[in-house]
């Protein structure tokens, strides 16, 4: 095995996420060039089925405002759940964008834009910043649906909350190793 395929292995068995940020968060030009190495998923004959949907400063608001309604918060479980899209300075709606099509079932374009999801999330670790991945009860309400202007062959998966490390040093010390035994059968 390479050097840099151990570094691969390495790096994913030590990754974690926490919850909070700095307020640092990679700019679009970043963004861009993380996302064109993200997007090299399956993708069965190339639908490229998915965007991502860039949320900062008062979008955030918006988007906690629009979680509260979805979900029919008011009073202080409204001012919580808004709060929520404000812990971190940059948050990335995936959204998975269908077409139709005989041969490529809707499930299939899904796993595609999950894909991308996921590796944006690895990649960001990899260049340092922290990625959370969230979704919710509220996910895929009309309220949030109509903040983030979906179309009909349109769903949300989640969104990526992004921003600086808040304690380097602590987040790269090794993981526990994952338990999988059983997980991998053979017939």
């Amino acid at each position: 095995m390479s050097a840099e395929r151990t570094d691969l292995v390495a790096a994913l068995a030590a990754r974690r996420a926490r919850s909070k940020t700095t307020d640092d968060a990679p700019g679009r030009d970043e963004l861009l060039r993380l996302l064109a190495a993200a997007a090299n998923v399956a993708d069965h004959s190339e639908y490229e089925p998915w965007r991502v949907v860039e949320l900062r400063g008062e979008a955030r608001s918006g988007l906690g405002a629009a979680l509260a309604e979805g979900l029919g918060l008011v009073g202080d479980k409204a001012s919580s759940t808004a709060r929520k899209p404000l812990r971190a300075p940059l948050l990335l709606a995936l959204v998975v964008s269908r077409r139709p099509s005989p041969k490529v079932p809707a499930w299939e374009q899904e796993a595609t834009a999950a894909g991308v999801a996921h590796n944006l999330g690895l990649l960001l670790d990899a260049e340092g910043w922290n990625a959370f991945w969230r979704t919710g009860l509220a996910t895929r309400t009309d309220a949030v649906r109509r903040f983030h202007r979906l179309g009909d062959h349109e769903d949300l998966l989640g969104w990526l909350y992004v921003g600086g490390r808040p304690d380097p040093d602590r987040m790269d010390k090794p993981r526990k190793p994952r338990r999988v035994d059983g997980r991998l059968t053979a017939l």
